[in-house]
C-alpha cells in the first residue's frame, strides 16, 4: 500500500513533535508571581504539581527524574508537572541542560523576580523559600498539599492519584 505524501508529511511532523517532547524543554521561560497565577489559571481542570527546584540542591536533583516519570504516567489522566528553577540567571543554561537531560515537560520556567520575599509570599505565605518545594493543586485550583524538603515519591504519587480519582 502506498502512503499519500500528505499523510507521510503528517507522520513525519508528528514524530518530530514527539522527538521534541522527549528531548525536554526548548527554553526556560521567566517566572514571577503574576506568571504563577496565570499558569495556575491555565491549568484549571487539571491536578497540578509545582516543583520549585535548583541545580545546586541535591534533593531537587534526586527527585526530578521521579517527578518526570510521575508526569509521564499520569499526564493522560489530567496531571501536570510544572518545574520552576530557582537558579540564578548565570546558571540558566545549566538548569535548562539538567531539565533536558531528564526530559522534563514543557513549559519549564526559571524564577526572575525583583523581590524574593514578595514572590515566595505570593506562591505560598507559609513557604520559607526552602528547596525542594512542591505545591499540589486540585482541579479547581485549590492548594491541597505542600512538601518542603526531601519527600518520598510514593507519598507524592498517592496524593496526586487521590486527586485524579
Amino acid at each position: 500500500m502506498r502512503v499519500p505524501a500528505a499523510v507521510f508529511t503528517l507522520i513525519l511532523a508528528g514524530s518530530g513533535a514527539l522527538a521534541a517532547a522527549a528531548a525536554g524543554p526548548a527554553r526556560l521561560e521567566p517566572y514571577d508571581a503574576q506568571r504563577h497565577r496565570q499558569v495556575l489559571a491555565e491549568n484549571r481542570g487539571k491536578v497540578v504539581l509545582f516543583d520549585f527546584w535548583a541545580t545546586w540542591c541535591a534533593p531537587c536533583r534526586a527527585e526530578m527524574p521521579l517527578l518526570v516519570e510521575l508526569d509521564r504516567k499520569l499526564r493522560g489522566r489530567g496531571f501536570r508537572l510544572i518545574t520552576v528553577s530557582a537558579d540564578e540567571p548565570e546558571e540558566k543554561q545549566q538548569a535548562l541542560e539538567f531539565l533536558r537531560e531528564h526530559r522534563a515537560p514543557e513549559p519549564a520556567y526559571i524564577k526572575e523576580v525583583e523581590d524574593d520575599d514578595a514572590f515566595i509570599n505570593a506562591v505560598n505565605p507559609d513557604w520559607s523559600g526552602a528547596l525542594p518545594a512542591l505545591f499540589l493543586y486540585d482541579r479547581s485550583g485549590k492548594l491541597v498539599k505542600t512538601w518542603i524538603g526531601e519527600t518520598a515519591i510514593a507519598e507524592i504519587e498517592k496524593a496526586v492519584r487521590g486527586l485524579l480519582d
